[in-house]
């Protein structure tokens, strides 16, 4: 192969490799636009795109444009079956089994995985060939490619979404104190979607029977129980899950601890920290604190200016919590919010059902 032909051909693969990434990306940028009217994703897209743009300078665009040849491409020619299967999604928009492990790789699902792949395909191919013309373009790219992999963790929480998380509206937050058992118990017969353990008072050995009696509780029921704080607390008493604090593990290290098959919550008290959660691959995202609590003292409260902006910009599950109670339960859905954590809200036990299912019928409107 003479030199020429090699410039000429190197210029081509590029082209169409930079036309690949970004076709790939545009079609998940819409998507997150568009569809699910995600902010915070479609604007991560369209950085990566324009950062696409601004490494691709250092590859003289009219090379490219010359080299290009979409009629001699035999690529154009060669199919697969599988580049056309797509499952439908039912009545309400939804795909069949999304989000479940066994669900198939097609549909919004399979769409979104594909163009995820070909941009990072696509990447992949720019980088090893950039190599040949200038290694700053290829570092550049390399950087981008690996910020794509963790757009699509992202991306992928936000659109499959966890069993535990799907229809989920009401969360609350025990400590093991009084009538707990009891309580718990009541939780889980009046449809509470997820218990969190939360006991700053007891040693480690304590917090870890008592999450085992309230794993056992909610096992086969439609109540999730997350542990606060402590991954490793939550896997020794069978917790589906943990929520973290800002000065707890990251999520990425909770996640090597438990596993990929539980959830990660994160408590967000800016919109700043709330889209860190998003890019670090939480399952959900607390919110607050909206109001004074009895149960937790906070030196400020965000209140529901913050519910505001991360609803507006933000589709990953998303609970407010503070001092929320069913007197003011409506302003914070006016706010946006699509759930909410509550603790003393649900404390009598007598009263339990009833506000539970008072919760929940306000929060389905």
């Amino acid at each position: 192969m003479n030199d020429k032909h090699s410039e000429f051909s190197l210029f081509r693969i590029l082209d169409a490799a930079f036309n690949r990434t970004t076709e790939g990306l545009r079609v998940v940028e819409d998507y997150a636009r568009l569809a699910i009217d995600d902010g915070f994703l479609s604007a991560e897209l369209k950085r990566l795109r324009h950062d696409l743009t601004e490494a691709g300078k250092g590859i003289d665009r009219s090379h490219r444009m010359h080299a290009r040849d979409t009629l001699g491409d035999v690529g154009t020619e060669i199919e697969l079956p599988s580049e056309y299967e797509r499952v439908a999604v039912d009545e309400k928009g939804v795909q069949p089994n999304i989000g479940s492990s066994e669900a198939p790789v097609q549909g919004i699902a399979g769409t979104i995985k594909a163009n995820f792949s070909r941009a990072q395909q696509g990447l992949r191919t720019i980088e090893e060939f950039s190599k040949l013309i200038d290694i700053d373009v290829a570092k550049k790219i390399e950087q981008i490619r690996y910020r794509c992999y963790s757009l699509e963790k992202s991306f992928n929480a936000t659109l499959s979404g966890r069993r535990e998380l799907v229809d989920a509206s009401l969360y609350v937050l025990i400590n093991a104190q009084g009538e707990w058992e009891s309580r718990v118990k009541a939780m889980v017969e009046a449809g509470v979607d997820l218990v969190q353990l939360r006991d700053k008072d007891r040693t480690d050995r304590e917090i870890v029977s008592i999450g085992r009696k309230i794993s056992e509780l909610t096992r086969n029921s439609s109540t999730a129980f997350i542990m606060n704080d402590r991954a490793d607390l939550a896997i020794a008493a069978g917790a589906d899950g943990v929520h973290l604090g800002q000065d707890d593990l990251t999520v990425g290290e909770a996640r090597r601890i438990i596993g990929p098959s539980k959830v990660i919550g994160v408590s967000t008290h800016s919109l700043t920290q709330a889209r860190k959660a998003v890019s670090e691959g939480a399952d959900y995202i607390g919110v607050g604190p909206v109001f004074p609590s009895t149960t937790k003292h906070f030196e400020k409260h965000v209140g529901l200016t913050l519910v505001r902006e991360v609803s507006a910009e933000i589709k990953l599950p998303m609970f407010a919590i503070g001092g929320i109670t069913l007197g003011n339960l409506s302003r914070v859905i006016e706010s946006g919010a699509r759930g909410v954590a509550v603790s003393g809200a649900v404390k009598v036990l007598d009263d339990l059902e009833r506000v539970v299912r008072e919760f929940k019928r306000c929060l389905a409107n």
